[in-house]
C-alpha cells in the first residue's frame, strides 16, 4: 500500500462506516457491499467491478487491526499537513535532523516507542524513507476472499468436499501480468524501473512515492492489454474443491490459509473465509455435538416399559430400553450416535419420548381403555397440581 493511498483514500467512506467502527461493523458493511457489487452479480458492469475492487481494498486494510492502525496513524500525520517536507523545508531551509531518532530507525536507537510513535508507523515509514536515496519495493499480501456454501444436514455432520467459484484480483492471464499485448513493456523512464520517485532531499533523506507514470509498476506497456488496460491485474475466476470438516454448524466461518487471492511481488496469498449455511432435516436436529430426535411411543409402552427402535443419521437403528412409567417428554441418550467432534469422536443422540394418542379406536381397544379407566377411578393425576396451586 503506497503513502499516497494511505493519505488520499478514505477507506471508511468507501465502506460507509465511521472511523470508530468496530470489527463487526466493518465486516457487516463489507459483506453487504461486496454482495451488491460482485462481478458475478453484475456481469459486464465495469463500474461495479471497479467499485468491488475499491471495497475489497478498503476491507483489506480496515479488517486487519495492524494495517488499520498504520493507516490511521499515516492519515493523522500526513493528511493533516503536519509533515510535508519539500526541497527547502517549511521555512525555506533544509532538514538536518536524523529520521532514525524520530521513527526509531536501526541507527538512531529509541526502539518502537521512539519519538512518541508506535511500532506500526515503522512498517509504513520503512518503505518511505531511506538515507541513501534508494528505493525498496515491498511484497504485498493477496486479498482475503469470503465465500458462502450451503450444505445438507448430513453433509454438515459428516463433512463434505464442495466446489467453490471465486473471483479475485490476479495477474492478467492475457498479458501474463506485463500489461502489454506483446508481453514486452518498456522500463519507465521516469523512475528507471524502480516504481518510485523521490521528492526533496535535505539532511540526507528523501521521501518516495509511487511513480505517477507507471503507477508503481516500474514498467510502461507499449501496447496496453485490452483486458487489464495496461495495469497487469485483472479479475480472475476460478473453481476449487474445498473440504468442509465434519461437525460444522450453521453460520460457522471457516478460515483456509493461503487459499485467497494471489500476492504481488512475491507476497503470500490471502486467506479464504467460507461461511457455512446448513439446511434443516425432517427428522433430526442439532444441539452442539449432539443430535436430537423425537420418538413417538404408545401409552402401553410408556406405562409398562419395553424396547423401542430409534433411527440414527446415516446408520442402522438402535434399540433403547424404555423403563416402565416413562413420562411424556423424557429424554434418553444413545451414546456415540451424534455429530463428529474436532477430536474425531462423536457426540450423542438425544432421544425425546412423545406419548402418541390414537385418533381412532376399535371396539376391543375402547373396551380395554374403559376397563382401565374404571380400575383407576380413585387416582387423580391432577391432585398434586391443585395442592401446589393452593400453596403458592
Amino acid at each position: 500500500m503506497s503513502t499516497k493511498d494511505f493519505v488520499e483514500k478514505d477507506y471508511y467512506k468507501v465502506l460507509g462506516v465511521p472511523k470508530d467502527a468496530t470489527e463487526a461493523e466493518i465486516k457487516k458493511a463489507y459483506r453487504k457491499l461486496a454482495r451488491e457489487n460482485h462481478p458475478d452479480a453484475n456481469k459486464g458492469d465495469a463500474k461495479a467491478e471497479e467499485r468491488f475492487k475499491e471495497i475489497s481494498e478498503a476491507n483489506d486494510v480496515l479488517a486487519d487491526p495492524k494495517r488499520r492502525k498504520e493507516y490511521d496513524e499515516a492519515r493523522a500525520l500526513f493528511g493533516s499537513g503536519g509533515f510535508r517536507p519539500g526541497p527547502g523545508g517549511a521555512g525555506g531551509g533544509s532538514f538536518n535532523f536524523d529520521l532514525g531518532d524520530l521513527f526509531g530507525g536501526a541507527q538512531g536507537g529509541g526502539g518502537a516507542g521512539a519519538g512518541g510513535f508506535g511500532g506500526g508507523l515503522g512498517d509504513v515509514f520503512g518503505g518511505l524513507f531511506n538515507r541513501g536515496g534508494g528505493t525498496r519495493t515491498q511484497p504485498r499480501r493477496g486479498q482475503d476472499i469470503e465465500s458462502e456454501v450451503s450444505l445438507s444436514f448430513t453433509e454438515a455432520v459428516d463433512g463434505a468436499t464442495v466446489p467453490l467459484r471465486m473471483s479475485s484480483s490476479a495477474a492478467c492471464k492475457t498479458c501474463s501480468g506485463t500489461g502489454d499485448k506483446n508481453g514486452t513493456p518498456r522500463v519507465c523512464p521516469t523512475c528507471v524501473g524502480t516504481g518510485q520517485v523521490s521528492h526533496g532531499s535535505g539532511g540526507g533523506f528523501s521521501l518516495t512515492d509511487p511513480c505517477p507514470d507507471c503507477k508503481g509498476r516500474g514498467l510502461i506497456p507499449e501496447n496496453p492489454c485490452d483486458v487489464c488496460k495496461g495495469s497487469g491485474r485483472a479479475t480472475s475466476s476460478r473453481t476449487m474443491q474445498v473440504r468442509i470438516p465434519p461437525g460444522v454448524s450453521d453460520g460457522q466461518r471457516i478460515r483456509l490459509r493461503g487459499k485467497g487471492a494471489p500476492g504481488e511481488r512475491g507476497g503470500p496469498n490471502g486467506d479464504l473465509y467460507v461461511v457455512v449455511h446448513v439446511d434443516s432435516h425432517p427428522v433430526f436436529g442439532r444441539k452442539g455435538d449432539n443430535l436430537t430426535v423425537t420418538v413417538p411411543v404408545s401409552f402401553a409402552e410408556a406405562a409398562l416399559g419395553g424396547e423401542v427402535r430409534v433411527p440414527t443419521l446415516g446408520g442402522p437403528p438402535v434399540t433403547l430400553k424404555l423403563p416402565a412409567g416413562t413420562p411424556n417428554g423424557r429424554t434418553m441418550r444413545a451414546r456415540g450416535k451424534g455429530a463428529v467432534r474436532k477430536d474425531g469422536t462423536r457426540g450423542d443422540l438425544l432421544v425425546t419420548v412423545e406419548v402418541a394418542v390414537p385418533k381412532e379406536l376399535d371396539d376391543k381397544a375402547r373396551e380395554a381403555l374403559a376397563a382401565y379407566r374404571e380400575a383407576t377411578a380413585g387416582q387423580d393425576p391432577r391432585a398434586e397440581l391443585f395442592q401446589a396451586a393452593k400453596g403458592a
